[in-house]
Order: C-alpha cells, then sequence, then structure tokens
C-alpha cells in the first residue's frame, strides 16, 4: 500500500527492507524451532545494520551515535524491523530501550547522556523502565504508585516494590519512577531517577515467568529497592514532572510498538498467503476457497486502516500535539487488528501455524501481551470514551417527548 511517507521515509525503509530481506531473515529461516540468539549474533547484526546498510538507531540524534532523523520519517523502519523479532533489535529500535532513549535524549543532562545513552545507543548496555508495580500498586492506574524517594543532603534514598520492568535482569541500569512529594496528587508528586543496576539495595528477586520472549528471550523482572541511594545527579529530567516526562516517553513509543507490531502482522499475512497458495485440500488449493479469500482481505483492510492511523498520529506528534488520543486509538484499534490477523495466519498453515519452524507460533505468544503493555485496551477505551462525551450535543434529543411532558411541537399521532 502506499501511504504519505516522505521522500526520505521511504529511502530509509527500502534499507531497513534490504537488511530484512538479505540479512535478518535468512538468519532467522536457518534457526532451529524455539532456538534463542547469541549476545554475538545481536553485536553482528547491529554492525551489519550500521555499516552495509546505514540503518541503524535512525530515530536517535547524530550527536548521540544515532541517524538523526525526524520522528515521522524513521517510523517506517520500525514496520520493517517488526517483520521479524530479530529487525528491531539489529536496528536498534527495540523495546524498552529505544523509549529509554527517546526519554534520555529528552530530558537528560549532557553528563546523563554521555554516560547512559551513548552506551545505550552504541548496544553496549542495556536499560529497563520500572515504573509498574504487584498489586496493590501502580499499574493500569500509575496513581496507585507506592515506590518513594525521600530526599537524604544531596542523595535521594528509594524504597518500593516494581514488576514487569522488561530487561530489568540483565539491565545495567533502572528508569525508576517515585513519588517524591507524598502531599500532591502523584501526577504532580513523583519523579525519574536513574539507578545502576549493581547499587546497594536493588534485589532482582526473579524473572516473572510470562509468555512470549521469543529468539531473545527477554526478561520481565521483579524487583525490590530497599533504601536505594542514588545521587542527586541521578534525577532524570524535572523534580516532580516524573509522569510528564513518562508520557513523553510513553506517547511515541505506543505508536513506534504499533508499527512493530504492523509489521509482524503483515509478516504473518505473507506467511499465511505463500501457505495457502500451494496447499491443497478437497480439490483446489486452500487460497481458493473464498471464506479464506474473504478473511484475509478483511484482514488486510484492517491493518491498512491501522498504519493509516499510526501515521496521521505520528504527523499530529511532529508538528507538536500530544496527540493523546488519536494514540490511545491505535494503540487499542492496531493491538486488536495485529492479534487477529495473526491468529488468523496461524489457523490457515494449520500444524505448521502452532510449529516452530515458521515464527507465526513466536508471533502469537508475543503479540497477546500487546494488549496489555503500554497501557491496557481497557485504559485507552477509558480515556477515548472521556474524551467522546466531553461534549454531548443535548439539542439532539429535543424532539423527543418525555414522560409528564407533552409534546407541543406539531408531531402527528392518534
Amino acid at each position: 500500500m502506499e501511504y504519505a511517507d516522505s521522500d526520505r521515509a521511504n529511502e530509509l525503509a527500502a534499507r531497513a527492507n534490504a537488511l530484512m530481506e538479505e540479512v535478518v531473515l535468512p538468519l532467522e529461516r536457518e534457526r532451529i524451532g524455539g532456538m534463542t540468539v547469541s549476545d554475538g549474533t545481536v553485536s553482528d547484526l547491529r554492525e551489519t545494520a550500521r555499516e552495509e546498510y546505514d540503518i541503524y538507531a535512525p530515530q536517535i540524534g547524530e550527536a548521540h551515535g544515532g541517524m538523526g532523523e525526524s520522528f515521522r520519517d524513521a517510523l517506517p523502519v520500525f514496520e520493517e524491523a517488526g517483520r521479524s523479532l530479530l529487525g528491531a533489535t539489529a536496528m536498534r529500535v527495540d523495546a524498552p530501550d529505544e523509549g529509554n532513549m527517546h526519554l534520555l535524549e529528552l530530558a537528560g543532562t549532557d553528563l546523563q547522556q554521555e554516560t547512559y545513552l551513548e552506551p545505550l545507543v552504541e548496544g553496549d548496555l542495556v536499560s529497563g523502565f520500572s515504573m509498574t508495580e504487584p498489586m496493590q500498586g501502580g499499574g493500569s492506574d500509575p496513581k496507585m504508585i507506592r515506590t518513594t524517594a525521600e530526599r537524604d543532603g544531596d542523595e535521594w534514598v528509594i524504597d518500593g516494590h516494581k514488576w514487569w520492568t522488561t530487561n530489568g535482569v540483565e539491565a545495567d541500569f533502572l528508569i525508576v519512577l517515585a513519588r517524591t512529594d507524598r502531599d500532591a496528587h502523584p501526577y504532580e508528586g513523583c519523579s525519574l531517577f536513574i539507578v545502576p543496576a549493581e547499587a546497594d539495595g536493588v534485589d532482582v528477586v526473579r524473572n516473572v515467568p510470562h509468555m512470549g520472549g521469543g529468539t531473545r528471550g527477554s526478561s520481565h523482572a521483579e524487583i525490590v529497592y530497599d533504601g536505594v541511594r542514588v545521587p542527586d545527579e541521578h534525577l532524570l529530567g524535572e523534580l516532580n514532572a516524573g509522569f510528564l516526562h513518562a508520557q513523553q516517553r510513553l506517547g511515541p513509543a505506543r505508536l513506534t510498538h504499533c508499527m512493530r507490531f504492523s509489521g509482524m502482522a503483515q509478516r504473518s499475512l505473507e506467511i499465511a498467503k505463500a501457505y495457502t497458495s500451494e496447499r491443497e485440500g478437497f480439490g483446489s488449493t486452500l487460497s481458493e476457497k473464498d471464506s479464506l479469500r474473504h478473511r484475509i482481505a478483511d484482514a488486510e483492510t484492517r491493518l491498512h486502516v491501522a498504519r493509516t492511523a499510526i501515521r496521521d498520529a505520528a504527523d499530529r506528534i511532529a508538528v507538536g500535539e500530544e496527540a493523546r488520543i488519536p494514540v490511545s486509538m491505535c494503540k487499542v484499534f492496531t493491538a486488536s487488528v495485529v492479534q487477529d490477523a495473526i491468529d488468523l495466519a496461524v489457523q490457515c498453515c494449520g500444524a505448521n501455524g502452532i510449529g516452530r519452524d515458521l515464527p507465526l507460533a513466536d508471533f502469537y505468544e508475543n503479540v497477546r501481551a500487546f494488549r496489555i503493555v503500554d497501557g491496557a485496551d481497557e485504559v485507552h477505551r477509558r480515556v477515548i470514551a472521556r474524551h467522546a462525551f466531553e461534549d454531548v450535543d443535548e439539542a439532539e434529543l429535543e424532539p423527543l417527548t418525555r414522560f409528564g411532558e407533552p409534546n407541543r411541537g406539531g408531531a402527528g399521532g392518534r
């Protein structure tokens, strides 16, 4: 499909596509089903992406090791990368590091950028975003946050309990959201801190057993922060502006998530179309069965709508809008579209769909989390519904008759 992407965006997407077709997908297809890839393989992929295809961290400024592309022009790269679980890692557009890089570039001091951002872009460090807490702490309702940070001289002392910190087991540093003003509303009384993973009091309790993980086997850690001390210069961004900075991270990150997963859906449909065009049953190939063709057509249509909506939201962000409602719409709709497309692809491929020779089983496990991470469906629908009911026009109901109020406007009746 054609989209209103700039010439530069198309050029970047073409480079990403070449890397995927010539390097990433062949490597993926060589894997024994279910096998993870080594750190050495990841390093080789990243070197190839940077040195041979010139497509590496396009969303990060050149001063910090990226390509300095605009968010809108870099967006199609995320979609290409999403066609394999190795793609985003290869091009350094992989979550959660990608969102953390954006946050550090946006809110970090020069020292923080030199110490954490640039090595993160290079792939020398791994990061985690430590915001979500177990029951009854902050989760889908972040106002319930219980982790605190108290100032003690020129240090902050962090106490709290987090979980589902992606990359938390292997992280070199963590970005932690904590309450810094207990008397203020959490939206005005929380801050972000950079916490080295080896700091005293950081206890990585476990890797929470979970669906998915795919080729990298990424962790989702439960972490206890027990009297963790960090110096004042580890405050990330403005004091008590933690939620503002988190939203600055999460808005674009939700769209890049949508693009990565839309690429996954597109690849799934490509596999399904290839398989059903070859597989025969009941006198013809499966691709000639009208019921299946119509389901593929519906999936392609919904995916096109999702990809168009994502670009519209990105255009709004590019001109300085918060675009909170369009982003929420994109997040909840794309998650549903992608999940349905991958489920259809698995069904089309039958036993080969649930086997590990094709990537569909990995895709299927990974996509279910998309309806929960970066805001559950219900949270985004709540945001959308609140906006939808803000300007109800009561005049639309003026012709109706109410109990005890005869309609004398001339409407006929017997």
